[in-house]
């Protein structure tokens, strides 16, 4: 395992980091812990359009994560939410993203939210996979989250800005659904959005999808259930229905999207009249699945069917961007992309799936791990990761093992490896690496490593946690992507990884 180093001379930088010593020989994260001060658990994160560089190198046993800095910076912040907007670069289209909850402007029990809601996505996911391994095809009253990393109420997702038509949208960005949608004019039930609704009345460009169309019956790969036409027989009425209780229920349409200076005409997405749900204020749903009605599908043509992200941590100002388009020279990495394939599998198309062959802790091989034979989803709608009991118990035993001597700390929800860090500035924490075929590796950010649950820090978790038997299909979620780059390339089924420091500015 490469070892290097970030360093930050900037005095605009508020994540610093600093070599640390240690008498072990495996590869450890450096965080540093101010004492008597603290970070807020619902510190928000901002992606924004340019990725900026950190000054030094990169490192994956030496970092340090300084609570005090983030807490002045958070408190420096000026409340109120900018639109993200959209530019295009050496032929690429990089959106900004930001944080869903500091669009929302709603950060009551946000932690407790958001932990309660990821339980409920992830057993969402794993009922339709279920329901897809016994062949039961779904009906547009039965629906439970046809690709399940939709919407979770306060939970770690991402908003960028759109034109549809004449009007900007502000949609939440989600890797496993398929159709885009936003709220409509007129509409019978609306939850509270930020911008005034999409009306299509007023825009000469939109078109409603008639029933018979074979873009309504695309509905079954797209939601999980096939058009209707009970209510309407010129239209194409569409429901999804989320997990969580929260569902769009409307009729297909086609407009002109635009961002970053492209439009794409014809653009097909759910015009929302009966909508309930916390958004967080946007306007609704980005698709980008795999299904032939998400937005990578219907734009092939402009970015050949690729798409990146880097999620940056949970600090105020912290920033990184959607790219659209297959121009790496936009990318801000510090390491190569490493590729690995997706893993086929028929019964879940939409899903990104990847093989998983391997776990490091400490930089040591966990050895004798079962990972299935179905893959693990690679999912930007789930929070925490979830591995099989066995892989789980395997990788707690050796981060305690390397993690020794420091006080432990009761779990919280789902979280049950958990210590209390009040009064120290500074520990070591193993490095945890995630190998995938083809020697691709997700080297996961000492960001994504440990969760914060309590301000002062006496309640500091292990972010990783146990599925509940082994037949489950694990999931890699948002919390360990965090600074990386992540490649999505649908047309060669492909993803890709690679460090890139998106949190620091």
């Amino acid at each position: 395992m490469q070892n290097s180093s970030y360093s930050q001379s900037r005095s605009t930088k508020h994540l610093h980091h600093c070599h640390c010593s240690s008498s072990s020989s495996v590869p450890l994260h450096c965080i540093t812990m101010a004492e008597s001060t603290s970070m807020s658990p619902y510190l928000l994160f901002l992606l924004s359009l340019s990725l900026i560089m950190p000054n030094g190198t990169h490192s994956y046993d030496n970092n340090t994560f300084n609570l005090q800095k983030l807490q002045k910076k958070q408190q420096s912040v000026a409340p109120g939410c900018l639109l993200p907007e959209s530019r295009r670069e050496k032929g690429a289209i990089i959106l900004e993203m930001k944080d869903r909850g500091q669009w929302s402007g709603n950060k009551d029990n946000w932690l407790e939210k958001q932990l309660e809601l990821d339980i409920v996505h992830v057993r969402s996911i794993q009922n339709h996979i279920r329901k897809k391994a016994s062949g039961h095809i779904e009906d547009s009253s039965e629906t439970q989250v046809p690709l399940t990393s939709g919407v979770k109420f306060q939970t770690l997702n991402y908003i960028v800005s759109v034109g549809l038509g004449s009007q900007n949208m502000t949609m939440i960005v989600d890797t496993g659904s398929d159709l885009t949608w936003v709220q409509c004019e007129p509409c019978r039930s609306c939850y509270n959005q930020k911008e005034p609704l999409f009306k299509s009345s007023n825009s000469p460009s939109f078109q409603s999808i008639l029933c018979n169309s074979t873009i309504c019956q695309s509905l079954q790969s797209g939601t999980g259930n096939s058009g209707a036409c009970d209510s309407n027989p010129s239209t194409c009425d569409y429901v999804v229905n989320y997990g969580d209780g929260s569902y769009t229920r409307g009729e297909l349409g086609v407009e002109k999207l635009s961002f970053g200076g492209i439009s794409v005409s014809n653009f097909v997405f759910g015009c929302g009249r009966n909508n309930k749900g916390l958004f967080g204020g946007a306007s609704g749903i980005m698709g980008l699945g795999r299904s032939d009605l998400s937005m990578i599908s219907q734009t092939n043509a402009t970015f050949g069917g690729v798409f990146s992200y880097c999620l940056p941590s949970i600090q105020a100002g912290a920033s990184g961007s959607l790219v659209m388009g297959n121009q790496s020279e936009v990318f801000k990495n510090v390491t190569p992309i490493a590729y690995t394939r997706m893993v086929p599998n028929l019964q879940l198309s939409t899903f990104y799936i990847l093989n998983l062959t391997g776990i490091d802790v400490g930089g040591v091989a966990l050895q004798n791990l079962s990972f299935g034979n179905g893959g693990v989803i690679l999912d930007s709608g789930t929070v925490i990761s979830r591995l099989p009991p066995s892989v789980y118990n395997a990788v707690k035993a050796k981060f305690l093992e390397e993690f020794s001597g420091l006080p432990s700390a009761p779990g919280f929800s789902i979280l049950d490896t958990c210590f209390n860090l009040t009064g120290y500035k500074e520990v070591n924490i193993p490095t945890i690496n995630m190998h995938f075929e083809g020697n691709a590796e997700l080297n996961v950010d000492v960001t994504g490593i440990f969760y914060l649950v309590k301000e002062d820090a006496s309640r500091v978790c292990l972010a990783l946690a146990s599925l509940s038997d082994e037949y489950e299909m694990g999931i890699i979620g948002n919390y360990q992507q965090r600074n990386q780059r992540v490649i999505y390339d649908a047309e060669l089924s492909k993803v890709g990884f690679a460090a890139e420091p998106c949190s620091f500015t």
